[in-house]
Protein backbone atom coordinates (compact mmCIF):
# COMPACT_ATOMS: atom_id res chain seq x y z
CA UNK A 1 0.00 0.00 0.00
CA UNK A 2 1.12 3.10 -0.74
CA UNK A 3 2.42 5.83 1.59
CA UNK A 4 -0.68 7.91 2.99
CA UNK A 5 -3.16 5.36 1.30
CA UNK A 6 -5.73 3.82 3.35
CA UNK A 7 -6.61 0.30 3.10
CA UNK A 8 -10.35 -0.72 1.59
CA UNK A 9 -13.09 -1.49 3.90
CA UNK A 10 -12.93 -4.86 2.97
CA UNK A 11 -9.34 -5.24 3.48
CA UNK A 12 -9.96 -3.97 6.97
CA UNK A 13 -12.68 -6.56 7.32
CA UNK A 14 -10.54 -9.03 5.99
CA UNK A 15 -7.73 -7.90 8.52
CA UNK A 16 -9.98 -7.93 12.01
CA UNK A 17 -12.12 -11.27 10.59
CA UNK A 18 -11.16 -13.28 13.51
CA UNK A 19 -12.63 -10.54 16.04
CA UNK A 20 -15.58 -9.39 14.04
CA UNK A 21 -16.30 -13.43 14.20
CA UNK A 22 -15.87 -14.26 17.91
CA UNK A 23 -18.01 -11.08 18.44
CA UNK A 24 -21.29 -12.16 16.19
CA UNK A 25 -20.44 -15.73 18.19
CA UNK A 26 -21.06 -13.60 21.15
CA UNK A 27 -23.90 -11.79 19.72
CA UNK A 28 -25.58 -15.18 18.63
CA UNK A 29 -25.10 -17.17 21.28
CA UNK A 30 -26.15 -14.48 24.02
CA UNK A 31 -29.48 -14.43 22.36
CA UNK A 32 -29.40 -18.24 21.75
CA UNK A 33 -29.45 -18.42 25.34
CA UNK A 34 -31.98 -16.37 26.47
CA UNK A 35 -34.44 -18.40 24.35
CA UNK A 36 -33.27 -21.43 25.27
CA UNK A 37 -34.70 -20.35 29.24
CA UNK A 38 -37.26 -18.53 27.85
CA UNK A 39 -40.44 -21.18 28.11
CA UNK A 40 -39.23 -21.66 32.07
CA UNK A 41 -40.40 -16.95 32.34
CA UNK A 42 -43.19 -17.33 29.75
CA UNK A 43 -46.00 -16.99 32.12
CA UNK A 44 -47.76 -13.70 33.29
CA UNK A 45 -46.50 -13.83 36.87
CA UNK A 46 -42.89 -13.41 35.40
CA UNK A 47 -44.36 -10.25 33.05
CA UNK A 48 -42.90 -7.08 34.35
CA UNK A 49 -46.06 -5.55 34.02
CA UNK A 50 -48.33 -8.09 34.43
CA UNK A 51 -50.29 -9.89 31.94
CA UNK A 52 -52.19 -6.66 30.41
CA UNK A 53 -49.10 -4.12 30.93
CA UNK A 54 -47.06 -6.38 28.41
CA UNK A 55 -49.42 -4.22 25.25
CA UNK A 56 -49.52 -0.92 27.14
CA UNK A 57 -47.11 1.71 25.59
CA UNK A 58 -46.85 4.06 28.46
CA UNK A 59 -44.74 1.17 30.27
CA UNK A 60 -42.46 0.81 26.97
CA UNK A 61 -42.11 4.96 28.22
CA UNK A 62 -41.70 4.23 31.35
CA UNK A 63 -38.53 1.66 30.40
CA UNK A 64 -36.61 4.27 28.00
CA UNK A 65 -37.43 7.25 30.93
CA UNK A 66 -35.48 4.76 33.33
CA UNK A 67 -32.61 4.05 30.91
CA UNK A 68 -32.24 7.92 30.60
CA UNK A 69 -32.30 8.04 34.02
CA UNK A 70 -29.75 5.51 34.32
CA UNK A 71 -27.57 7.13 31.99
CA UNK A 72 -27.19 10.53 33.86
CA UNK A 73 -26.92 8.84 37.32
CA UNK A 74 -23.60 7.30 35.86
CA UNK A 75 -21.90 9.74 34.09
CA UNK A 76 -22.81 12.48 36.62
CA UNK A 77 -20.74 9.88 38.63
CA UNK A 78 -18.08 9.36 36.59
CA UNK A 79 -17.68 13.16 36.32
CA UNK A 80 -17.36 13.27 39.93
CA UNK A 81 -15.29 10.85 40.38
CA UNK A 82 -17.36 8.57 42.52
CA UNK A 83 -16.18 5.21 40.69
CA UNK A 84 -16.97 2.86 43.73
CA UNK A 85 -20.67 3.94 43.78
CA UNK A 86 -20.84 3.29 39.64
CA UNK A 87 -19.93 -0.21 40.12
CA UNK A 88 -21.81 -0.95 43.07
CA UNK A 89 -25.13 0.56 41.28
CA UNK A 90 -24.04 -1.31 38.07
CA UNK A 91 -22.80 -4.75 39.57
CA UNK A 92 -25.49 -5.19 41.69
CA UNK A 93 -28.11 -4.46 38.76
CA UNK A 94 -25.75 -7.34 36.61
CA UNK A 95 -26.07 -9.74 39.58
CA UNK A 96 -29.75 -9.40 39.63
CA UNK A 97 -29.69 -9.89 35.89
CA UNK A 98 -27.57 -12.81 35.78
CA UNK A 99 -29.79 -14.52 38.25
CA UNK A 100 -32.35 -15.17 35.90
CA UNK A 101 -30.43 -17.03 33.33
CA UNK A 102 -28.66 -19.27 35.60
CA UNK A 103 -31.40 -20.47 37.87
CA UNK A 104 -32.88 -22.41 34.95
CA UNK A 105 -29.65 -24.54 34.68
CA UNK A 106 -29.06 -24.63 38.07
CA UNK A 107 -32.43 -26.34 37.98
CA UNK A 108 -31.51 -28.73 35.49
CA UNK A 109 -28.24 -29.48 37.32
CA UNK A 110 -30.24 -30.40 40.24
CA UNK A 111 -33.19 -32.46 38.44
CA UNK A 112 -30.25 -34.01 36.77
CA UNK A 113 -28.51 -35.91 39.45
CA UNK A 114 -32.30 -36.46 40.95
CA UNK A 115 -32.58 -33.89 43.51
CA UNK A 116 -35.74 -31.35 43.30
CA UNK A 117 -35.51 -28.72 46.10
CA UNK A 118 -36.24 -25.00 45.51
CA UNK A 119 -34.14 -24.37 48.14
CA UNK A 120 -31.05 -25.74 46.67
CA UNK A 121 -31.59 -24.17 42.80
CA UNK A 122 -32.25 -20.68 44.49
CA UNK A 123 -28.76 -20.68 47.13
CA UNK A 124 -26.67 -22.53 44.26
CA UNK A 125 -27.57 -19.45 41.69
CA UNK A 126 -27.01 -17.13 44.64
CA UNK A 127 -23.79 -18.97 45.11
CA UNK A 128 -22.51 -19.05 41.29
CA UNK A 129 -23.90 -15.58 40.82
CA UNK A 130 -22.05 -14.12 43.13
CA UNK A 131 -18.65 -16.41 42.58
CA UNK A 132 -19.14 -14.61 39.35
CA UNK A 133 -19.03 -11.11 40.28
CA UNK A 134 -16.36 -11.55 42.97
CA UNK A 135 -13.85 -13.22 40.42
CA UNK A 136 -14.91 -10.06 37.24
CA UNK A 137 -14.56 -7.75 40.41
CA UNK A 138 -10.90 -9.56 41.02
CA UNK A 139 -9.94 -10.28 37.54
CA UNK A 140 -11.83 -8.48 34.98
CA UNK A 141 -9.95 -9.93 31.79
CA UNK A 142 -11.57 -9.94 28.46
CA UNK A 143 -13.02 -13.43 28.81
CA UNK A 144 -13.77 -12.87 32.20
CA UNK A 145 -16.13 -9.77 31.59
CA UNK A 146 -17.54 -11.38 28.13
CA UNK A 147 -18.70 -14.65 30.19
CA UNK A 148 -20.43 -12.28 32.54
CA UNK A 149 -21.81 -10.27 30.03
CA UNK A 150 -23.59 -13.11 28.15
CA UNK A 151 -24.96 -14.20 30.92
CA UNK A 152 -26.51 -11.20 32.34
CA UNK A 153 -27.72 -10.20 28.53
CA UNK A 154 -29.34 -13.30 28.37
CA UNK A 155 -31.40 -12.70 31.28
CA UNK A 156 -32.59 -9.42 30.39
CA UNK A 157 -33.44 -10.05 26.73
CA UNK A 158 -35.18 -12.79 28.11
CA UNK A 159 -36.88 -10.65 31.15
CA UNK A 160 -37.79 -7.58 29.23
CA UNK A 161 -38.70 -9.90 26.00
CA UNK A 162 -41.38 -11.91 28.11
CA UNK A 163 -42.65 -8.77 29.26
CA UNK A 164 -44.06 -6.74 25.53
CA UNK A 165 -45.48 -7.61 22.47
CA UNK A 166 -43.28 -7.04 19.20
CA UNK A 167 -44.97 -4.14 18.56
CA UNK A 168 -44.68 -2.63 21.74
CA UNK A 169 -40.63 -4.16 21.44
CA UNK A 170 -40.67 -2.71 17.83
CA UNK A 171 -41.92 1.02 19.02
CA UNK A 172 -38.35 0.90 22.18
CA UNK A 173 -36.48 -0.48 19.40
CA UNK A 174 -36.78 2.74 17.22
CA UNK A 175 -36.87 4.92 19.71
CA UNK A 176 -33.59 3.17 21.38
CA UNK A 177 -31.94 3.85 17.53
CA UNK A 178 -32.75 7.31 17.51
CA UNK A 179 -31.30 8.19 21.10
CA UNK A 180 -27.93 6.01 20.62
CA UNK A 181 -27.48 7.68 16.89
CA UNK A 182 -28.05 11.19 18.89
CA UNK A 183 -25.87 10.04 21.67
CA UNK A 184 -23.26 8.67 19.77
CA UNK A 185 -22.81 11.06 16.98
CA UNK A 186 -24.16 14.32 18.42
CA UNK A 187 -23.98 14.40 21.73
CA UNK A 188 -21.36 11.89 22.08
CA UNK A 189 -22.16 11.20 25.62
CA UNK A 190 -22.49 7.39 24.99
CA UNK A 191 -18.98 7.39 24.41
CA UNK A 192 -18.27 8.80 27.54
CA UNK A 193 -20.16 6.30 29.73
CA UNK A 194 -18.52 3.46 27.44
CA UNK A 195 -15.28 4.99 28.46
CA UNK A 196 -16.74 5.11 31.81
CA UNK A 197 -17.73 1.33 31.90
CA UNK A 198 -14.43 0.03 29.94
CA UNK A 199 -12.01 1.72 32.70
CA UNK A 200 -14.35 0.28 35.85
CA UNK A 201 -13.98 -2.89 33.60
CA UNK A 202 -17.32 -3.60 33.71
CA UNK A 203 -19.64 -6.67 31.73
CA UNK A 204 -22.05 -3.84 30.16
CA UNK A 205 -20.11 -4.43 26.44
CA UNK A 206 -18.42 -7.40 24.88
CA UNK A 207 -14.89 -7.73 24.34
CA UNK A 208 -12.92 -9.05 20.51
CA UNK A 209 -9.29 -9.11 21.22
CA UNK A 210 -7.54 -7.87 17.67
CA UNK A 211 -4.53 -9.78 18.53
CA UNK A 212 -3.18 -12.85 20.83
CA UNK A 213 -1.29 -10.48 23.26
CA UNK A 214 -4.01 -8.09 24.24
CA UNK A 215 -4.88 -7.98 27.73
CA UNK A 216 -8.66 -5.62 29.02
CA UNK A 217 -6.29 -5.06 32.38
CA UNK A 218 -4.50 -2.91 30.16
CA UNK A 219 -7.30 -0.97 29.00
CA UNK A 220 -7.37 2.97 29.60
CA UNK A 221 -10.33 5.24 30.44
CA UNK A 222 -9.76 7.32 26.59
CA UNK A 223 -10.59 4.26 24.60
CA UNK A 224 -14.14 5.48 22.88
CA UNK A 225 -13.21 8.87 22.17
CA UNK A 226 -9.91 8.74 21.32
CA UNK A 227 -10.01 6.33 18.54
CA UNK A 228 -9.66 8.40 15.56
CA UNK A 229 -8.02 11.81 16.65
CA UNK A 230 -10.33 15.22 15.30
CA UNK A 231 -6.74 16.85 13.84
CA UNK A 232 -5.68 13.66 12.19
CA UNK A 233 -3.44 14.61 9.14
CA UNK A 234 -4.31 11.75 6.33
CA UNK A 235 -1.60 12.40 3.88
CA UNK A 236 0.66 11.04 6.65
CA UNK A 237 -1.72 9.29 9.30
CA UNK A 238 1.68 7.15 10.63
CA UNK A 239 2.86 10.17 12.53
CA UNK A 240 -0.75 10.56 13.88
CA UNK A 241 -0.92 7.36 15.45
CA UNK A 242 -0.01 6.01 19.15
CA UNK A 243 2.23 4.34 20.35
CA UNK A 244 1.37 0.58 19.98
CA UNK A 245 0.33 -0.86 23.49
CA UNK A 246 2.52 -3.08 25.83
CA UNK A 247 0.00 -5.54 25.58
CA UNK A 248 0.09 -6.15 22.01
CA UNK A 249 -3.27 -5.33 20.20
CA UNK A 250 -6.45 -3.69 20.47
CA UNK A 251 -10.06 -4.54 20.48
CA UNK A 252 -13.05 -4.72 19.32
CA UNK A 253 -16.53 -3.42 21.56
CA UNK A 254 -19.96 -3.85 21.54
CA UNK A 255 -22.20 -2.26 23.88
CA UNK A 256 -24.34 -4.97 25.83
CA UNK A 257 -27.33 -3.06 24.56
CA UNK A 258 -26.51 -3.84 21.08
CA UNK A 259 -27.40 -7.21 21.43
CA UNK A 260 -29.76 -6.95 23.99
CA UNK A 261 -32.12 -4.89 21.55
CA UNK A 262 -32.31 -7.08 18.63
CA UNK A 263 -32.42 -10.12 21.24
CA UNK A 264 -35.97 -8.65 23.18
CA UNK A 265 -37.21 -9.02 19.51
CA UNK A 266 -36.62 -12.43 19.12
CA UNK A 267 -37.95 -13.92 22.54
CA UNK A 268 -41.09 -11.44 22.33
CA UNK A 269 -41.58 -13.19 18.90
CA UNK A 270 -41.64 -16.86 20.35
CA UNK A 271 -43.59 -15.36 23.46
CA UNK A 272 -46.15 -13.53 21.83
CA UNK A 273 -46.72 -14.50 18.21
CA UNK A 274 -50.16 -17.24 17.66
CA UNK A 275 -49.03 -20.76 18.39
CA UNK A 276 -49.26 -22.24 15.02
CA UNK A 277 -47.13 -24.90 13.94
CA UNK A 278 -45.66 -28.38 15.54
CA UNK A 279 -45.09 -28.45 19.28
CA UNK A 280 -41.40 -28.72 20.02
CA UNK A 281 -40.75 -30.15 23.36
CA UNK A 282 -37.31 -29.91 25.23
CA UNK A 283 -36.09 -29.88 28.55
CA UNK A 284 -37.56 -26.45 29.67
CA UNK A 285 -40.73 -26.87 28.16
CA UNK A 286 -42.42 -25.97 24.37
CA UNK A 287 -42.40 -23.77 21.65
CA UNK A 288 -44.12 -23.22 18.74
CA UNK A 289 -42.41 -23.67 14.92
CA UNK A 290 -44.35 -20.73 14.03
CA UNK A 291 -43.13 -18.28 16.14
CA UNK A 292 -39.79 -19.82 17.00
CA UNK A 293 -39.18 -19.71 12.83
CA UNK A 294 -40.11 -15.96 13.52
CA UNK A 295 -37.70 -15.44 16.29
CA UNK A 296 -35.02 -16.98 14.29
CA UNK A 297 -35.35 -15.13 11.36
CA UNK A 298 -35.06 -11.94 13.44
CA UNK A 299 -31.96 -13.23 14.38
CA UNK A 300 -30.62 -13.33 10.81
CA UNK A 301 -32.02 -10.20 10.38
CA UNK A 302 -30.28 -8.54 13.35
CA UNK A 303 -26.81 -10.81 12.41
CA UNK A 304 -27.78 -9.07 8.83
CA UNK A 305 -27.56 -5.69 10.24
CA UNK A 306 -24.42 -6.43 12.21
CA UNK A 307 -22.03 -7.05 8.99
CA UNK A 308 -23.58 -4.40 7.87
CA UNK A 309 -22.41 -2.70 11.18
CA UNK A 310 -18.85 -3.69 10.69
CA UNK A 311 -18.10 -2.15 7.53
CA UNK A 312 -18.72 0.63 9.13
CA UNK A 313 -16.45 -0.57 12.11
CA UNK A 314 -13.65 -1.50 10.27
CA UNK A 315 -12.87 2.03 9.14
CA UNK A 316 -11.64 2.51 13.79
CA UNK A 317 -14.69 4.67 14.06
CA UNK A 318 -17.13 4.20 17.27
CA UNK A 319 -20.24 3.97 15.71
CA UNK A 320 -24.19 3.46 16.81
CA UNK A 321 -24.69 -0.17 16.39
CA UNK A 322 -28.32 0.31 17.34
CA UNK A 323 -29.78 2.02 13.77
CA UNK A 324 -28.32 -1.03 11.78
CA UNK A 325 -28.68 -4.00 14.62
CA UNK A 326 -32.50 -2.85 15.12
CA UNK A 327 -33.48 -2.32 11.79
CA UNK A 328 -31.77 -5.67 9.83
CA UNK A 329 -33.74 -7.11 13.45
CA UNK A 330 -37.02 -5.54 12.54
CA UNK A 331 -36.72 -6.15 8.90
CA UNK A 332 -35.69 -9.87 9.54
CA UNK A 333 -38.76 -9.96 11.64
CA UNK A 334 -41.52 -8.40 9.21
CA UNK A 335 -40.03 -11.13 6.47
CA UNK A 336 -40.13 -14.14 8.82
CA UNK A 337 -43.53 -13.30 10.24
CA UNK A 338 -45.17 -12.48 7.02
CA UNK A 339 -43.82 -16.09 5.32
CA UNK A 340 -44.68 -18.15 8.71
CA UNK A 341 -47.26 -17.01 10.00
CA UNK A 342 -48.90 -14.21 7.53
CA UNK A 343 -48.85 -10.60 7.97
CA UNK A 344 -52.34 -10.27 10.19
CA UNK A 345 -49.71 -12.46 13.11
CA UNK A 346 -47.96 -9.94 13.36
CA UNK A 347 -50.39 -7.11 14.67
CA UNK A 348 -51.21 -6.83 18.61
CA UNK A 349 -53.81 -4.00 20.01
CA UNK A 350 -52.20 -1.78 22.22
CA UNK A 351 -52.79 1.11 24.44
CA UNK A 352 -51.30 3.64 25.76
CA UNK A 353 -52.23 3.06 29.63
Amino acid sequence: MARGESPSVLEQMQQQWASMAGMAGMFVGTILLGLSIQPVYDIPEARAFGEEGAAKVGNVLLEMFFILIFTVVIIWLARKGLDFAIKAIVMFALWFSMFYALQPYSALFWWLIGIESVYLVVSSTVIIGTALMVLLHRYPEWYVVNGVGILVGAGVVTIIGISFVPVLIILFMVIAAVYDHWAVNSSKHMLELADTMISLKLPVLLVAPKSKGYSFLEEGDQVMRSETPEDMDWDDPVKNMPEPKKSGGDALFMGLGDVIFPGMLVISAVSFLPEMGPEIDYVFGTMHAGPLAVGLGTLVGGLAGYVALMTQVARGNPQAGLPLLNGGSILGYLIAGIIALGPTALWQDISFF
